[in-house]
């Protein structure tokens, strides 16, 4: 592992969330990733699902100069185009909802940081061998808990995001930390649409805040 990459992996560890986040609207985007910034978040996942993602992203990536200890790295990246695309546009580390080998050997050979979404031992086994250090199990509340236990027996120096479904409170939280988990993914759960929609951005600010510190209680 590069040390680009070990710095990465040290700071989505640090924290222990990574917000996964898409609006069409660059406006809202900037605000979300604001308020994430204020709550104490320092990686954040924009994901490639609006038809205009690349040129929020493009805007978005401009925006953090002025966070220049913030990792804006980029979600759902089904293709070698789309990595292609998203490194030209400077994103930071790549994450993909399954285990795409042209995603991995492209961000191979550009030395890019990628995350493979793996939901069987053999995904996860073929993705190590790809060169995954870290993976995203996916959809992480139909795997559960279990899933990584299983996983981290067999392949201890693997490390584990789980994302879909993860809830921002102390039970859920506990499941999955002590399963060994280095950092959770958090979308829908943490950012409340409602809340979205009425600018509440207090609200959310106060619910980052409060997600961040139940996971460095169950850190230690």
């Amino acid at each position: 592992m590069t040390t680009k990459h070990q710095k990465i992996i040290d700071k989505m560890a640090e924290t222990g969330m990574i917000p996964v986040f898409n609006h069409k609207d660059i406006k809202i985007a900037k605000q979300i990733l604001d308020v994430s910034y204020k709550a104490g978040i320092r990686v954040f996942e924009f994901t490639n699902r609006e038809a205009n993602a690349l040129e929020v992203f493009m805007k978005l990536k401009i925006y953090t100069e002025k966070y220049p200890d913030l990792l804006l790295g980029i979600g759902t990246i089904f293709t070698r185009e789309d990595a292609l695309r998203f490194h030209m546009a400077e994103a930071d580390f790549f994450v993909s909802p399954a285990l795409v080998p042209e995603v991995a050997q492209y961000c191979n050979m550009k030395n890019l940081f990628w995350i493979p979404g793996c939901a069987t031992i053999t995904e996860v086994h073929t993705a190590k061998t790809l060169g995954a250090t870290l993976i995203k199990a996916f959809p992480g509340n139909l795997l559960g808990a279990a899933f990584i236990k299983a996983v981290l027996s067999v392949m201890p120096e693997l490390k584990m995001m789980p994302t879909g479904g993860v809830e921002p409170n102390s039970s859920n939280l506990k499941a999955w930390f002590d399963s060994g988990v280095t950092c959770v993914g958090m979308g829908s759960q943490l950012f409340d649409k409602k809340a979205i929609e009425s600018g509440e951005f207090n609200s959310l600010e106060s619910r980052i805040k409060e997600t961040l510190a139940i996971i460095q209680s169950l850190k230690g």
